[in-house]
């Protein structure tokens, strides 16, 4: 890893420090230590994925066009200005304001660190650099909750107050870091899109018309739906009124979760490197299968509580190690799917997806929490976990050997260095087949607009 990766990889570790310190207890702020209700609680949360769904759509478009370094830092201000003002906010329509500013500004922020990420990386690095992330992101998250818990106290809203400025602070460290990041230019090579694709209608048309892209994007909102749009809402309310485990006990089937991502990351990332992408991200759907086959046992027998409290954390283990096979695989196959010019827009689009299913997730999972159809929820999320596996083996007959296994598709190719040019007719480019050699010659290695 260079030094420019790894700059962005420590600014993006300690943006998450300062989140691991709110996230967790928004909600109570507003509605109890505020006194502003459930109501506008529930609206902060909304005006959250409101302010991302509005952005999204735009931003990356101007990420390929002006860069991705003036989108973070604008995103970046505005989700410090949010934060702080959450912290010294009184009122309900200053909160929602607030809250507007920081769910837009974060939402920015991902797919321009997404995007400076690719361009600081090869296809044969990219793996790597996008698991040591997703470990980084988990590890903040997961300290500066637990720091951030030792410091709150609802009766003291002085406390909070210092919470969301930590948060503000590390924001601001964020924009430190990266207005030290040199990143090296696109290079305008044969296989890039026309220019009239780099316009909003043309580029979402180009995007909408790349199969496998699509295809990605619909897989990516299912992943999204069964496992994190969960966590908010129907799988809290099934351990406590099925399995019948305190609220308590949720924390530390949160925390397994984190520490399973840290302790299997680096070892799945061996593991699944050299391996088709498809098939990895099938398998995920399968140990999710597992987990929510778990999740239904464990009220099944909500006498025994020593085994159903086991079987409900062990569903969040297997999900935290279903993460750790995801990082190293889907935000890497975004990036090879993307034309050159276009990859802050495939990882808006990407991102756009994620929102939707963080966003729709815990909406139906609530529904059926709160009529008690809890028996069907678990049969929903059984179904939906299959649709992960046969997705992703649809996706894979849709890409090529470079976009599924670039370590193999590279090794392959090393002596291909005069291969005649071919058009790829999902992307609607033209690329040399040697193209993976080429991306891991020692001369290209900085040239971090190559896809592959």
């Amino acid at each position: 890893m260079d030094a420019t990766l790894r700059r962005i990889q420590l600014g993006n570790a300690l943006a998450a420090f300062g989140s691991g310190f709110t996230v967790p207890y928004l909600f109570l702020y507003v509605a109890e230590v505020r006194a502003l209700g459930a109501a506008t609680a529930g609206a902060v949360l909304a005006v959250f994925a409101a302010a991302a769904l509005l952005v999204l759509p735009l931003v990356g478009r101007i990420i390929d066009q002006r860069g991705p370094m003036p989108v973070a830092l604008g995103g970046v201000a505005a989700a410090a200005i949010g934060a702080l003002g959450l912290g010294l906010s009184g009122n309900a329509s200053y909160v929602l304001v607030c809250a507007a500013l920081m769910g837009g500004g974060v939402a920015v922020v991902q797919p321009a660190l997404a995007t400076m990420i690719v361009r600081c990386s090869t296809t044969a690095t990219r793996s790597r650099a996008f698991a040591t992330q997703f470990f980084l992101n988990n590890l903040g998250m997961g300290v500066g909750g637990l720091l951030g818990g030792q410091i709150v106290d609802e009766h003291r809203p002085g406390t909070f107050t210092t919470l969301f400025c930590v948060e503000a602070v590390m924001f601001l460290v964020l924009a430190g870091v990266l207005t030290g990041v040199r990143l090296p230019k696109v290079a305008s090579v044969d296989g890039d899109p026309p220019d009239d694709s780099r316009q909003p209608t043309a580029g979402w048309r180009q995007l909408v018309s790349h199969r496998a892209m699509l295809l990605l994007c619909v897989l990516g909102f299912v992943l999204f739906f069964t496992c994190y749009g969960q966590f908010e809402s129907g799988l809290p309310a099934y351990g406590v009124e099925v399995t019948g485990i305190p609220a308590s006990t949720l924390g530390v089937a949160l925390f397994a979760n984190t520490a399973t991502i840290a302790a299997t990351q680096f070892v799945v990332l061996r593991l699944v490197e050299g391996k088709r992408r498809s098939r990895v991200i099938a398998l995920v759907g399968l140990i999710w299968l597992v987990a929510w086959l778990a999740a239904g046992f464990s009220g099944l027998v909500p006498h025994a509580q020593a085994v159903a409290t086991t079987l409900l954390i062990s569903t969040y283990m297997l999900f935290g190690l279903g993460e750790s096979m995801l990082s190293p695989t889907v935000a890497p196959l975004v990036a090879d799917l993307a034309p050159r010019r276009m990859v802050g827009q495939y990882n808006s689009a990407f991102a756009l997806v994620k929102q939707l299913g963080v966003a729709v997730g815990p909406a139906v999972g609530g529904i059926m929490a709160a009529q008690g159809a809890f028996t069907a929820y678990i049969v929903l999320l059984v179904g939906a976990s299959l649709g992960i596996s046969a997705l992703a083996l649809c996706l894979g007959r849709h890409l090529t050997a470079a976009q599924d296994n670039p370590a193999r598709a590279a090794g392959s190719t090393v002596v291909a260095s005069s291969a005649p040019v071919v058009a790829d007719a999902h992307n609607g480019t033209s690329e040399s087949a040697a193209a993976p050699a080429r991306a891991t010659a020692p001369d290209r290695e900085r040239s971090v607009a190559t896809l592959g």
